[in-house]
């Protein structure tokens, strides 16, 4: 395997942030893309230590021209791109008639065309060696009222990286598209989100430290997973999808919004990163450290999805066999 070289979005703050750090542990040279150019150097200094060279990139994701001319620079300064990892992204929450068009193409170009543009430009640099890794990022829960925008986003990198597979398959390179799987982190989305719920966003369900998500992103990409997913939060919620569309609707209708806001009203001067970036140092870390889970959940690997898929169906085929059984005998008798 060559030497290393790593590039991330969304690189100033948040998951970026701490699989930064978690790529130049494992001795990555790494450059930093991302809008805030300040942010950005903060971030660098926390990696000298760690010995790798640095590179940091002040561009917007949404600016494909931008991002071509990053990783031209990132080659000439650093060497060949050899993993690209696609953290960028912008969210709006509220009921979905109060959100502006301008800030739905906002946060979907962020989110979706962001990943898009970076997935584009790291392949057509990939394709000329014939190897390399990159990571997009999904969201593990259901899609949920408030988060509209969003779920759309992250379906829609679902649905594009599936897509992308069997074009690189077909072309014979060795180039890895990895699709890794989140449940909520603690990082300063919630207080960066524009909202108009009146409230204060906060995680639905269990949340993670932003370093369970860097390792996670290490592990696919080292370890040129297919899928992989932290945890099983969400998998009940699939099954009821699947079950009882209805009955999870109304559950959704009458719980998600509650799980989602907190009991304060929101500050009215609080700024948002959906255009501009937020100013001021940030960390990876977001308010909710009191609620964050450190200790890394289960990671279901694509096989180990599919021995867990198989053996449930086995489960629910010998179940199914037994009550037919029973009810056989039972009309014997």
């Amino acid at each position: 395997m060559p030497h290393q070289i790593a590039v991330i979005t969304g690189a100033g703050a948040g998951i970026g942030r701490a699989t930064a750090r978690t790529l130049a542990r494992a001795g990555c040279d790494v450059a930093l893309i991302g809008r805030d150019a300040a942010r950005l150097q903060d971030t660098a200094a926390e990696l000298a230590e760690l010995h790798i060279r640095t590179l940091t990139i002040a561009a917007d994701v949404t600016d494909a021209e931008a991002l071509e001319r990053a990783a031209d620079r990132i080659e000439d300064t650093l060497g060949p791109i050899t993993l690209w990892v696609n953290c960028a992204g912008a969210g709006v929450s509220g009921q979905f008639v109060e959100l502006a068009p301008e800030e739905i193409r906002r946060a979907t170009d962020v989110t979706y065309l962001g990943t898009v543009f970076g997935t584009r430009t790291a392949l057509i640099r990939m394709r000329r060696r014939g190897y390399g890794t990159i990571v997009n990022l999904d969201a593990l829960s259901l899609p949920r009222p408030l988060r509209s925008i969003e779920s759309g986003a992250r379906a829609a990198i679902r649905a594009f990286t599936e897509s992308l597979r069997p074009e690189i398959l077909h072309d014979g390179d060795r180039i890895q598209l990895s699709l890794v799987s989140l449940p909520a982190i603690n990082t300063p989305r919630f207080v960066w989100t524009r909202n108009h719920t009146g409230k204060r966003l906060r995680p639905a369900g269990p949340v993670f430290e932003p370093e369970i998500a860097a390792e996670a992103i290490s592990r696919a990409a080292f370890g040129r997973h297919r899928d992989l997913r932290v945890g099983l939060s969400g998998v009940g919620q699939r099954v009821a999808a699947l079950l009882a569309p209805s009955l999870l609707d109304r559950r959704q209708a009458v719980h998600a919004y509650r799980q989602q806001l907190e009991k304060h009203p929101a500050d009215d001067d609080t700024p948002d990163n959906l255009f501009t970036p937020v100013a001021g140092a940030h960390a990876a870390h977001g308010p909710f450290d009191h609620l964050s889970r450190r200790r890394m959940p289960l990671l279901l690997t694509t096989t180990l999805q599919t021995i867990l898929a198989g053996t449930a169906l086995a489960v629910g085929a010998a179940a199914l066999l037994a009550t037919l059984r029973r009810g056989a005998a039972d009309r014997r008798g």
